[in-house]
């Protein structure tokens, strides 16, 4: 597992303290223990039986009722044990813990905030009950506001994600399914105080425990899109040695490409899925061809282009992946026509194909294989800027230079000995020839270089990436 960067510690450290500064207050006299002590034993009951990643959001209305029903400090006080020692499976755990304490700490407190202010609690007191809802939506709308605020933080200092687009749609995605908890949160906190007391707010939980069952469902349909696509790339790796590691690879600077664009998460996933598969169609072609170590005949190069089709046929059924099948279709076409399997030019071509093409150039060079060294990351972006408006889309050419020169790349490559390359000076390199390029003026039936590399040059799989992602360590800190 990667490091945490240092700015990611310091500004969980600085949002813990936050939090700890706002739960304060709930520790001196006056607080309504018995309501604090129900609520979030509750709650940390939620989390302790589900998975983390189901808990975050599907606990949410004990946090709001106790919003409701308690002052500020002491609402934020309700998450804290339940976020301590809830059931986190991926590392570092600690700190996934603490950040998700502080995170729900310092939402909870604004939304009490928020409530109080706009005479919440006197309203819900009241006969005219109606009253009520102006506060609580203003409390769903403060706790919705600082967790996307917080989550943004996270992506700019964990995940380098730019800031300039990284709270952009996390307030809006967060706030209907939110206020849905808020309703039902509400709802708790009224039957809380009906005389039939806490036995009643209880009930709440049924329809909660049926939500949590579908978040489930959710996330199990979910591992078994990661499963499939890792059963595919697997199967790719094992049929073509050669490039083992590659299509990974892939996925990663398509993910650079598009967040560099400011693409929507969804549509980065989508990325991702088509870079990691865009080489599944070699799974249809012999494995001769994509093991031979000398020159393709040109019937044997033929066979070696057919592979975007079969890719696509044999992933055309599987819904979840939407776009990316056409990337895969698609990802060796050129903008000046010059590609294949149609000819397409500019913008016929799918933008997730043109993502992807980038993409697959990039690492093809900077990968080594048993019949050539890795070009330097610097050389391999100028041979893409030189190609750029006639063999690449110069919007996404341009979009990797700049993800790199901010990130960095890191290629750890299974073909041919380990290369690892970065950012730097381009030094002479006598061990390229001078045809290790890629050029718009090569045969159209290649990535980058085809002189250099053989049309059936990239395929799958391994891990590497970008030097201060961390691909797993902090994403599901952003629920």
């Amino acid at each position: 597992m990667r490091s945490v960067p240092a700015g990611a510690r310091g500004y969980v450290l600085c949002v813990a303290l936050g939090a700890a500064a706002c739960v304060a207050p709930a520790l001196g006299p006056g607080t309504r223990w018995t309501v604090l002590t129900l609520l979030a034993a509750l709650y940390a009951g939620g989390e302790r039986a589900v998975r983390h990643e189901v808990a975050a959001r599907t606990f949410f209305p004990v946090l709001l009722a106790g919003v409701f029903l308690l002052p500020p400090a002491a609402a934020a006080l309700v998450a804290v044990p339940g976020a301590l020692c809830a059931r986190v499976e991926r590392q570092p755990r600690g700190l996934r813990r603490a950040w998700r304490a502080a995170q729900l700490a310092l939402a909870a407190w604004a939304a009490g905030q928020a409530y109080a202010v706009l005479g919440g609690p006197g309203a819900a007191s009241a006969p005219d009950f109606p009253y009520v809802l102006l506060p609580a939506a203003a409390a769903v709308l403060a706790f919705t506001a600082v967790l996307a605020a917080l989550d943004g933080g996270i992506l700019v200092t964990a995940e380098g994600v730019p800031a300039r687009t990284a709270w952009r749609g996390l307030l809006p995605r967060s706030l209907a399914p939110v206020a849905v908890h808020g309703l039902a949160g509400l709802m708790m906190a009224v039957l809380w105080q009906s005389p039939y007391g806490p036995p009643a707010a209880l009930l709440v939980l049924l329809p909660m425990g049926v939500s949590c069952w579908a978040f489930a469902q959710y996330h199990r349909e979910r591992a078994a899109h990661q499963a499939t696509i890792r059963a595919l790339v697997q199967a790719v790796d094992l049929k073509d040695r050669y490039t083992r590691g590659h299509s990974e690879r892939v996925g990663r600077a398509a993910v650079l490409i598009a967040r560099e664009l400011g693409m929507a998460d969804e549509r980065v996933e989508v990325l991702r899925f088509a870079g990691i598969l865009h080489d599944v169609g070699k799974l249809g072609v012999p494995t001769r061809l994509l093991r031979k170590e000398g020159p393709l005949t040109p019937e044997e190069r033929r066979v070696i282009e057919l592979h975007p089709e079969y890719g696509h046929e044999m992933v055309r059924g599987i819904g979840f992946l939407g776009d990316a099948r056409a990337a895969i279709l698609h990802h060796h076409e050129r903008i000046d026509g010059s590609g294949y399997p149609y000819g397409l030019t500019g913008a016929q071509i799918p933008e997730s194909a043109r993502v992807v093409a980038v993409a697959d150039a990039f690492d093809a060079m900077t990968s080594s294989r048993s019949y050539r060294r890795a070009r330097p990351v610097p050389a391999a972006v100028a041979e893409l800027e030189r190609c750029a408006g006639a063999q690449f889309d110069a919007a996404m050419v341009g979009a990797l230079a700049r993800a790199l020169e901010r990130h960095g790349w890191d290629s750890e490559v299974t073909a041919g000995g380990g290369v690892r390359t970065a950012p730097g000076p381009v030094a002479p390199d006598p061990g390229l020839r001078s045809d290790d390029v890629p050029a718009a003026a090569f045969p159209p039936d290649d990535v980058p270089a085809a002189a250099a590399f053989p049309p059936d040059d990239p395929a799958p799989d391994s891990e590497a990436g970008v030097a201060p992602r961390l691909p797993e360590a902090f994403r599901p800190l952003r629920r």
